[in-house]
């Protein structure tokens, strides 16, 4: 290509001035609105220090001590295991996959796939998993999703008790809020089941955005959540100017979002940029990809993530099993192309939302992504409680073959930290 086409490219230096003209214009409602709700909790520096000091873990664990105590007692077991050495460790898990040529073999950590699961959705489902990995020698998670109803886990005390577990583990999580547009929000989405709501996306309509940075900030402060989905491009940009004027929030970009090639990446990743602090750090802390990108996509925005500074900020999400019902064509299964990508792309994460297809189809009832919105009353009286923890360990399951598959291929992973050291 002529250098003097490719020069048109270039974006002058006063775009950059009409953009800063709206930013820092108090008259626009836009803009006033965004500041009016942070107001709500305080300046970005009295917002961080509820937000540190409500993460503590004493502070969780005072939570959980009012509003489940129950629960303690699993907390308590939990880090006993951790201290005790009770988990297997990376090395000794690598010789069980690979016997004495694991000793020969040098592992690059500094790519390794970060192992995750989705959705967690109940705190007990995480001691199930661990005393299973004890049982077994398996691996804890280092990444858990979560898509479960904020107030009701708030509620039962299932939010505290989860986000100290985290702790303990070592592992990084996300949660769902519950301004995400499945509430009668937006007019055309009939509910989970019409979840593209007539190709005007999940969303948060309207006023939604601000709800959604409402809740954002309560949740912050209150329990110190940093790290949330974001699926909509109006919460997407209260994010970025969320972080940009000082608050440490972290969010993930959903799958429904529409990341599926390379250019849809580059929007994402310029905006990314675009709003990066002055030591080039980011609120993106990684998005997924749709379910049609293939290695091709991750590799040539690999190159230009690189280029923008991002590599080891924003974390590829991909898919690598879904839930058997109601979101992709069965069987879907993307491991062997993980294997393929991860020895040369860094930062990615194996997600695993469903078991593995061979498994989870003959399930009495295979995993489905409408039960994410189901309330937790109406899972136990229909029965479906311990039918829901199956799909769960099914993904878990999942998730530790695909640590198998890395080990087997001499590619690293990222387990629990503090549990598999």
């Amino acid at each position: 290509m002529d250098e003097n086409i490719r020069s048109r490219l270039q974006i002058p230096t006063d775009r950059l001035d009409a953009l800063n003209a709206i930013l820092l214009n108090s008259d626009l409602k836009v803009i006033s609105d965004f500041f009016d709700i942070v107001a709500k909790y305080g300046t970005p520096e009295e917002i961080n220090r509820k937000a540190e000091e409500a993460r503590q873990l004493p502070a969780l664990l005072a939570q959980v001590r009012k509003s489940k105590p129950e629960f303690l007692k699993d907390l308590e077991w939990l880090a006993r295991q951790r201290d005790q050495g009770a988990f297997i460790t990376v090395a000794d898990y690598r010789r069980k996959v690979l016997g004495d040529k694991a000793d020969t073999i040098e592992f690059n950590d500094d790519i390794a796939v970060t192992l995750e699961v989705s959705a967690g959705q109940y705190f007990p489902w995480v001691i199930t998993a661990a005393k299973k990995a004890i049982e077994e020698g398996s691996l804890m998670p280092g990444r858990f999703i979560r898509v479960r109803k904020m107030k009701e886990q708030e509620l039962d005390g299932d939010l505290p008790a989860f986000a100290a577990a985290m702790q303990i583990i070592g592992a990084s999580y996300v949660e769902t809020l519950d301004t995400k547009g499945t509430d009668g929000s937006n007019v055309h989405l009939g509910g989970p089941e019409t979840i593209t709501g007539y190709f005007g996306g999940i969303g948060q309509p309207n006023d939604y955005a601000l709800k959604w940075l409402d809740e954002f900030l309560y949740y912050y402060t209150k329990y110190g959540v940093r790290e949330v989905l974001n699926i909509n491009p109006g919460t997407v940009t209260l994010g970025y100017m969320l972080y940009q004027i000082g608050v440490d929030i972290n969010f993930k970009i959903s799958v429904f979002m529409g990341n599926d090639n390379p250019y849809a990446a580059l929007w994402t990743l310029i905006g990314a940029k675009l709003f990066s602090r002055e030591d080039g750090s980011t609120p993106l802390i990684g998005f997924n990809w749709g379910n049609s990108a293939n290695n091709q996509t991750l590799e040539i925005t690999a190159e230009f993530r690189k280029e923008l500074g991002l590599e080891d900020m924003v974390r590829f999400e991909h898919h690598i099993t879904e839930t058997w019902k109601s979101i992709v064509r069965q069987p879907y299964n993307r491991r062997q192309e993980l294997l393929e990508l991860a020895g040369h792309v860094a930062n990615i994460s194996a997600k695993h939302e469903g078991g593995d297809p061979e498994t989870d189809q003959g399930r009495d009832h295979p995993s489905d992504i409408l039960d994410y919105f189901r309330d937790k009353e109406e899972v136990i009286a229909s029965g479906d409680w311990e039918n829901l923890e199956r799909n769960f360990m099914d993904k878990y399951d999942a998730t530790n073959n695909t640590a198998w598959a890395l080990t087997i291929n001499g590619l690293s992973f990222i387990a629990a930290r503090n549990l598999h050291k």
